[in-house]
């Protein structure tokens, strides 16, 4: 018996499949080619939508991104007879995205994820020894970077200017502006932190911390992730301090009174996993008191272990 056909549509696959099925004295050969047809038709089927991922992952597109650190030189504030505030310049990030239109019922998140690096914070105290605010797990080399997510919305660094979530299925492509802003405004004790004292001892602070943020696309089903740009940047600073003079006019700024812009790299880097996960670096951070003639004490212990 000589059988041929052609399957060009899930339609004539169901013909074939009923044609076949009701004549059930075939010879062996035809339904094993019956079943090399299906599972033939099967693989283009999935070879189609991973074809079609695939061009969707391909045609979500940044069409403008900018990033920068305000020119202005970071404040400083002795209003507190307890503590020496300063607030930095802020970091500035936005993107104009484009997303195609979504061909079925599925969910993607766009938004800004950033990391920690490299971290030097530190508080010096004369001769005394110095107190610093350190992360263990990246001090020790155990993790390249350390997520900077609010906290609640892993990885995300927020959940409002920050993202935007589009809901499929869609027939027209989306474009939207996502942002996102960064700063430092600690407070930093005049005292010892560790002292009962409430005499001012502060020399001297330093600050250098470098981090990597990242533009990117998820689908919230699969967890699908495509890294759309990455931007780098630092803040430093450094700050002198007399503690012997009158209150608002002990600290001055020290060099660099303009911090470096940041790089937006023309070549995406990785995620590392570290960045995707708790603990965040608000978390995972602790402060340390080095005096300089004994061990070191915790001051306050992380609060993710």
């Amino acid at each position: 018996m000589d059988i041929s056909f052609e399957i060009t549509n899930q339609e004539d696959l169901y013909l074939i499949k009923h044609h076949i099925i009701s004549m059930p004295n075939l010879p062996q050969d035809c339904w094993s080619v019956l079943g090399i047809a299906l599972v033939l038709y099967a693989m283009g089927c999935i070879q189609s939508i991973s074809c079609k991922s695939k061009v969707f992952r391909e045609s979500i597109s940044v069409i403008e991104v900018k990033a920068s650190i305000d020119p202005i030189p970071t404040s400083i504030d002795e209003s507190s007879s307890v503590v020496l505030r300063y607030r930095t310049p802020h970091f500035r990030a936005s993107a104009q995205v484009l997303v195609p239109p979504l061909p079925k019922k599925e969910t993607w998140i766009v938004g800004w994820i950033q990391a920690c690096s490299h971290m030097e914070f530190y508080n010096h105290y004369g001769e005394q020894g110095m107190s610093s605010w350190e992360l263990p797990d990246l001090l020790e080399g155990n993790i390249q970077a350390i997520s900077d997510s609010d906290g609640v919305n892993y990885p995300w660094y927020g959940n409002t200017t920050e993202t935007c979530t589009i809901v499929g299925p869609t027939k027209k492509e989306s474009k939207f502006n996502i942002s996102m802003n960064d700063n430092f405004y600690p407070s930093v004790t005049w005292a010892v932190p560790v002292s009962d004292s409430n005499v001012a001892k502060l020399t001297s602070i330093h600050r250098d911390q470098s981090f990597t943020t990242w533009l990117v696309a998820t689908n919230t089903a699969t967890s699908e992730m495509v890294t759309l740009q990455t931007i780098k940047w630092r803040m430093r600073l450094g700050i002198e301090v007399s503690p012997s003079r009158l209150l608002g006019q002990r600290a001055k700024l020290r060099e660099p009174f303009a911090q470096e812009q940041p790089q937006v790299l023309s070549k995406n880097e990785p995620i590392p996993p570290s960045a995707l996960v708790k603990p965040n670096a608000n978390d995972a951070q602790v402060l340390m008191w080095r005096p300089k003639d004994r061990p070191p004490l915790v001051v306050i212990p992380p609060k993710h272990r």
